[in-house]
């Protein structure tokens, strides 16, 4: 017997507890596998024929799960902010769930549950890829894949990176979904076939296999935690004693290492909020601690162009040489590291004003060459900073370009003692993977970590700590089948979902509403 469409209530209910069950599915609760339920539960949300109220539930649902999932916002910048953002991301579940409305009236798709389950895959990468790039430069926060650092899924990325595991993700949910429908309707083997092909995508991911061997040798390397004296915004006020932590923290090295027996020494992002370029005094502080491990330093700081704005940028310290090498910040955070529309946007809130100066974005792609005599040549080693590592073509671009080793500079003093900082060591977890390169994740205050290139974590700091970090880095040079592929999937992903979205509504009247089989609701 067909499934009646649900009751409205009931939709906007189911809405609630996916988008719980989504954000459990994160750090820091970590249920991974909450993920396939909540976009089960979401699926079913969705099965009335209306586009506005499926838009709504969307809403909803997206409500439900960024409004905890970025509460980190409301701690660095506010309640309006915060939940500005959170309304903004949900719109694109909404847009999500009215595409998906006119995408399966087509009808091939409003006949064929696989069908189904391919649109609504290909329509949720899509809105993903959406939100990461649009507008201001995108926010990628709270995509799928960056669930599954913990998961077999994560080894997909290692395929076609983080817009395969999200697809692999959502597969798995509606075919949850559909088993529920299959049972519901008697049609139990078709029921345990669903639920089987389910079981198989995750098992698969555990199958495939990972590589973590070095292939070029290996990179002996001390990251630094130096903490803050206090979390939030005001830290950013206290250089001189975040400089002074870190200078303390290189000097702790040598309680663990000879000296010498460093090839690099890695400082988060704002390690040195005094440009060491222009302060003698901060150079001569940071070029003692780099005689003293005899080692270059990679150190995150800032740069004052003459002709106004700001970098984030990061040095490559060589002793007694001064600066070899640099990195700026390609993406710099929208609202956070620069306001765009500044005058719009104070009429809502004057927070926009705690960004005094506004960050410029670096124009070369996060590579620092750094000389290692002990190997008796130059090693890549490829930069990305704070956010940056949550969109896929910064990092991919770098071991593009050569990078043998990944390291994450992030400065999550800002976001005090939320979730942000987990949350984005599972994105440096994912780009592990997805890259096949160790990776380095070192923070002000934590959690920084030493990442396997199988995304395995072997060594992992505390957060508001002083800690140091010794890791032997396996180099590689190898390109992942992800780094070959480049942004292929996620344009082949946006070009499907608008032809199913313009076929299904080129097709709604050549299908009538009440002639759906059973196995397709």
């Amino acid at each position: 017997m067909p499934l009646r469409e649900p009751s409205r209530w009931s939709t906007i209910l189911l809405a609630v507890v996916g988008g719980i069950l989504t954000w459990a599915a994160f750090p820091d609760v970590g249920w991974w596998g909450t993920a396939y339920l909540g976009v089960a539960v979401l699926f079913l949300a969705m099965r009335r024929d209306s586009a506005w109220w499926n838009a709504l539930v969307g809403l909803v649902w997206g409500v439900t799960f960024f409004a905890p999932h970025i509460t980190w916002a409301d701690f660095a910048v506010g309640r309006v902010p915060w939940l500005a953002l959170t309304v903004f991301e949900a719109c694109y579940i909404a847009l999500l769930g009215a595409a998906w409305t006119w995408a399966r009236r087509g009808n091939s798709v409003w006949r064929s549950a696989g069908l189904q389950l391919v649109v609504f895959v290909v329509l949720w990468v899509a809105m993903e890829e959406l939100r990461s790039g649009w507008p201001f430069g995108g926010f990628p926060w709270g995509r799928l894949a960056f669930s599954q650092a913990s998961s077999p899924m994560v080894a997909f990325a290692w395929i076609a990176g983080a817009p395969l595991v999200t697809a692999v993700v959502v597969a798995v949910g509606v075919l949850l979904a559909q088993t529920w429908t299959a049972i519901r309707t008697g049609a139990v083997g078709l029921a345990g076939l669903r639920g089987a092909v389910a079981v198989v995508l995750v098992v698969v991911g555990a199958l495939i296999p990972l590589d973590s061997r070095a292939q070029t040798g290996d990179l002996q390397v001390g990251a630094v935690q130096g903490n803050v004296p206090t979390p939030g915004l005001d830290a950013f006020a206290q250089r001189r004693q975040v400089l002074d932590n870190h200078l303390a923290g290189t000097h702790a090295l040598l309680e663990r290492v000879e000296r010498g027996q460093l090839d690099l020494v890695v400082w988060p992002e704002n390690g040195s909020d005094i440009d060491p370029q222009v302060d003698a005094e901060a150079a001569a502080l940071i070029d003692e601690a780099a005689r003293a491990v005899d080692a270059p330093v990679l150190v995150g700081t800032v740069e004052y162009p003459p002709t106004g704005g700001r970098y984030n940028t990061a040095v490559l310290w060589e002793p007694g040489l001064g600066v070899v090498a640099q990195y700026s910040k390609q993406h710099p955070a929208p609202f956070a590291e620069y306001i765009p529309m500044r005058d719009f946007f104070r009429n809502f809130s004057s927070a926009v004003d705690l960004v005094t100066t506004d960050m410029i974005a670096g124009d070369k792609v996060g590579v620092v060459p750094v000389d290692v005599p002990r190997l008796g040549r130059t090693v890549i080693v490829g930069d990305v900073i704070c956010f940056e590592v949550a969109y896929d073509s910064l990092a991919r671009d770098a071991v593009r370009a050569g990078a043998e080793v990944l390291v994450v500079q992030t400065n999550n003093a800002t976001f005090g003692y939320t979730a942000e900082s987990t949350q984005q060591l599972a994105m440096s977890r994912l780009r592990a993977v997805e890259l096949g390169r160790a990776t380095v994740q070192i923070s002000t205050v934590g959690v920084s970590a030493v990442i396997a290139p199988n995304g395995a974590v072997t060594q992992e700091t505390g957060l508001f700590t002083a800690e140091q970090l010794i890791a032997t880095l396996p180099l590689r040079d190898s390109l992942t089948p992800a780094a070959r592929l480049g942004g292929w999937p996620a344009w082949i992903a946006d070009a499907l979902a608008v032809c199913v979205v313009v076929t299904g509504m080129a097709g709604a009247r050549r299908i009538r509403r009440d002639d759906r089989p059973e196995g397709a609701r």
